[in-house]
């Protein structure tokens, strides 16, 4: 496609929120006068329950509502309560209208649940956690909260550090924060957090993408920071103490009209236990970290919306010492910094036609700083992204059809400034260099076009599309990626079949993808391997029934394979602690995922998730960077092996129960049955560089981790509450009987990384 061509089609057609709708909702008497009114909106799969007060306008307007479907309860005095349900399945603004009739002498509304607690038009497995969900969390430790929330749903693995891995997937999680995906690496040791205090609901999808998402899927987590939103003056304000030192703080207020909206979020936290350390004892291992947002929504309009978003977050820590390091005074210091700015423009050219554009300017930097004392290296490091983001869509309904097109385009620069030199030559090949230097910085182009379509055909539903992407940034590729799912509803028996394939073009990691694709890097050894790192290439297959029983409960099952070429994983570079990505020939990743919920009955809420996962990846090398004598062996070499997150059977369950409006009770659980384990020597050599303790989780033999298991419990209080206001004190307890969880162990790729002991925290939330 021509340039100008591309150009011209994003000034004509703007982008919406991936999944978020809008409801319009109109109550009048039956002389057709607006009526004031009270009403309750619910869908429980989508884990919404919001209440609202209707002026003598007699509407309501319901914004970032995912979709699904929806049930209505309409109150007011010496009326006929109403109740209804319906569907929100794209940003186009669903009209409802609601006529309220005289009341009779007596009145009995029957509410039932079972008419959201399937989704009888996914064509996937999805998984959504609402307001509720999000507030109630279990304490997680500074810039972890968002992936620890992830991490309760089946398909994912949190693995040391806070890194989240969809499916076996390495560095291939895409995060979409209101609308505008970010590719690159969210853990807590490559960046500032999204602070979960600032989120109002999640989705999370592991397959069956719709096509306009591109570059990063082995999962997708899109994140809501705006709920529905309040008149008046109001906010929030959260604070907590805890184990190792931790403490945190955020507040936010909002004021809005019915025109105009405006919020700001801040908030700040510290804690001596940031990372996963690869000892017990936990050395130098402070964090900190700070945000602040700002949010701005104008209805210029009934059909024009104008929306800004200013970000900025920092963290700044220091690297956990191994005993070695820490005896000899080590200090290695690693920061990173983020600012962005979000523009949206939104225009309703009928019932049937949406448009929204949306652009992203971002600024992220990240750097390493060590002491003279640093042994066996001393690394330093300042690296960053800054780049534009553009993306656009047009939404249009037409019969069954609810069609969507449009394209996005990134325009940056990546900076890479690396140092190291070696303190002590004893554990490297007496052939490496003992210092090195590498500054670059290149231009990332890249750009997208898509067309999708969702179809309603009675209890037949599909969604396809297609996707085409262009790359340049190390190399120069484009794919083409068509998408299909299917999903079919029996209702009489509360039964929904679904198949989906997703065709992947995934772009390698950014994260030092300059050090690693430059010939710079062959005066590191003389035995140097470096290779281009291409796109990984893949074809997804999911198959799924989602099934409710007795109207309460609802059990989802899963059957996936995911066949990849050019399979991205990522190294270690000597022992700087820098990760850098590579790429293997292939892997193939099977597994079954198997998830139950009770939503909502007689006070108790509970889930249970079990997923088998299966993954083999296949030399040789086929991009990156290999320093040693095995390098050039790799380069023809076709041995297969369990790729890193290969870990066979997870286990996740939580129940709360509500004992008293004013109090509930939780308790959670978590089983895995180990990662693989790259260790050479044998146990006395381990035992001698670990320590006993650590050693004994771990099977040299099996060649795994021993299985890890924790359980956690918490106890909320509702201490007090008028009108909007209300305070809530809520007690976690992590890791209840103290059990000593070993994440990861020598690991060529991930080092070893020791799960915290057990851990109290207190949190207290304030509304108004």
């Amino acid at each position: 496609m021509p340039a100008g061509a591309f150009a011209l089609l994003l000034l004509v057609s703007q982008f919406a929120q991936s999944s978020t709708g809008e409801l319009r909702l109109t109550v009048t008497d039956a002389g057709q006068l607006p009526l004031a009114a009270s009403v309750e909106l619910a869908s429980d799969v989508n884990q919404v329950h919001e209440r609202f007060a209707i002026d003598q306008s007699g509407v309501l307007v319901a914004k970032r509502l995912p979709f699904g479907t929806y049930r209505i309860l309409v109150h007011r005095d010496r009326f006929a309560p109403f109740v209804g349900t319906v569907d929100i399945r794209s940003a186009l603004p669903a009209e409802y209208h609601v006529t309220l009739g005289l009341a009779p002498l007596q009145t009995e509304v029957t509410v039932a649940a079972a008419d959201t607690l399937l989704d009888t038009r996914r064509t996937t497995t999805e998984q959504r956690l609402g307001a509720e969900t999000i507030r109630a969390r279990t304490a997680a430790l500074p810039g972890r909260a968002l992936p620890e929330l992830v991490n309760t749903q089946p398909g994912w693995l949190l693995e040391a550090n806070g890194i989240l891995h969809p499916r076996g997937s390495e560095y291939q999680t895409q995060y979409v924060i209101d609308g505008l995906p970010l590719t690159d690496n969210r853990s807590p040791s490559f960046a500032p957090e999204i602070d979960a205090d600032d989120v109002h609901a999640v989705r999370i999808l592991t397959g069956g993408y719709p096509a306009e998402y591109g570059r990063k899927l082995g999962g997708i987590v899109e994140v809501v920071t705006g709920g529905v939103e309040q008149r008046g003056f109001h906010g929030s304000a959260v604070g907590s103490i805890g184990s190792f030192g931790t403490r945190t703080a955020d507040a936010s207020v909002a004021q809005a009209s019915p025109r105009t909206s405006i919020g700001i979020a801040a908030g700040a936290a510290a804690t001596d236990r940031y990372l996963d350390p690869p000892v017990e004892d936990n050395f130098t291992n402070h964090g900190t970290t700070s945000h602040v947002a700002v949010h701005v929504d104008r209805d210029v309009t009934d059909t024009d919306r104008l929306g800004v978003i200013l970000r900025y977050g920092r963290s700044a820590f220091l690297v956990p010492n191994e005993r070695v390091q820490e005896e000899v005074g080590q200090r290695q210091s690693r920061d990173s910094r983020e600012a962005a700015a979000q523009l949206s423009y939104q225009h309703i050219f009928s019932a049937s036609a949406l448009a929204d554009v949306r652009a992203m300017a971002r600024d992220l930097s990240a750097g390493l700083s060590s002491d003279r004392a640093a042994t066996p290296v001393l690394a330093a490091q300042d690296r960053g992204i800054r780049d534009l983001y553009l993306k656009a869509t047009i939404s249009l309904h037409r019969g069954v059809h609810e069609w969507k097109a449009g394209g996005d385009l990134v325009a940056g620069t990546v900076r890479e400034r690396f140092a190291y030199l070696i303190t002590d030559p004893s554990p490297f090949d007496p052939a490496t260099r003992r210092a090195f230097a590498f500054d670059d910085r290149r231009a990332d182009r890249e750009q997208s076009l898509f067309v999708q379509d969702h179809v309603q055909l009675g209890s037949l539903t599909l969604n396809a599309g297609v996707r085409w992407d262009h790359y340049r940034l190390a190399v120069d590729e484009s794919g083409v990626s068509p998408r299909i799912g299917v999903a079919w509803s029996w209702p009489g028996a509360g039964l929904v079949a679904r198949a989906s394939y997703d065709r992947a073009f995934q772009t390698p990691a950014v994260e030092n993808l300059l050090l690693a694709s430059s010939p710079a890097v062959d005066a590191l050894s003389d035995s140097v391997l470096q290779l281009p790192i291409e796109p990984s290439l893949g074809n997804f297959y999911e198959v799924g029934v989602s099934k409710a029983i007795a109207a309460r409960l609802r059990i989802d099952a899963s059957a996936f394979r995911r066949a990849v070429t050019n399979f991205a994983d990522d190294d270690v570079l000597l022992n700087t602690g820098i990760s850098f990505p590579i790429a293997f020939s292939r892997a193939t990743i099977s597994g079954t995922e198997v998830a139950l919920a009770l939503p909502r009955w007689r006070g108790v809420t509970a889930s249970a998730s079990y997923g088998y996962l299966r993954g083999v990846g296949a030399l040789p090398i086929t991009g990156g960077l290999l320093l040693g004598s095995e390098a050039r062996r790799s380069l023809t070499a076709t041995d297969e092996f369990p790729i890193t997150q290969d870990q066979r059977h997870t286990v996740r369950a939580r129940a709360s129960w509500q004992m008293t409006p004013m109090v509930w009770i939780a308790i959670a659980g978590a089983y895995g049955s180990g990662l693989p384990v790259e260790f050479d020597g044998d146990r006395a050599q381990a035992v001698a560089q670990y320590g006993e303790r650590i050693v004994d989780r771990v099977d040299l033999d099996a060649g795994r981790v021993r299985p890890s298991w924790s359980m956690d419990a918490s106890i909320g209080v509702l201490v007090a509450k008028a009108a909007a206001r209300s305070v809530r004190l809520q007690m976690d307890v992590r890791n209840l009987t103290d059990r000593l969880n070993v994440i990861n162990f020598a690991g060529l790729f991930s080092g070893t990384a020791i799960a915290p002991p057990r851990s109290i925290a207190v949190r207290v939330r304030a509304e108004f």
